[in-house]
């Protein structure tokens, strides 16, 4: 045992990380297209309107990164959807995350990139799809 954590534990962290934060993430989006939820009363964004692609790619891809399913595609078009949110909204107004608000855009990407590397996880529908595959057939 290295820590506090037994090693063991790491790949269901991993999924619990995933679910968590595509938790949030869908919430991202709907606050986006429904104006909730939201600490204060908030217009929604036209469907066909940049924030609105932007919603609905959080919305659905928030839901199969949830699931995790095509957990690593969709991380890299999630990271990407974050990058360009990043460079576009926020970098513009200063070099700092903290003083930009962009933390939450440069943590969903890198935490995107993350899945798009490690994959989703032991409690993922890709992971119940790889062992249904591995088991041979009679």
């Amino acid at each position: 045992m290295d820590g506090p954590i037994p090693p063991r534990w790491a790949p269901h962290l991993q999924s619990l990380l995933r679910i968590v934060v595509a938790f949030l993430f869908i919430a991202h989006g709907t606050q986006k297209l429904f104006g909730s939820p939201s600490p204060q009363p908030r217009a929604a964004v036209a469907l066909v309107s940049l924030l609105g692609l932007a919603s609905l790619i959080e919305m659905i891809g928030g839901t199969l990164m949830f699931l995790g399913v095509f957990t690593r595609p969709v991380a890299i078009v999630l990271a990407g959807e974050m990058a360009t949110a990043y460079f576009m909204a926020h970098a513009p107004n200063g070099f700092w995350p903290l003083a930009n608000r962009g933390e939450p855009a440069v943590f969903f990407c890198f935490t995107w990139l993350f899945f798009a590397a490690a994959g989703a996880g032991p409690w993922s529908l890709d992971a119940l799809r790889r062992r249904s595959t591995a088991r041979p057939r009679r």
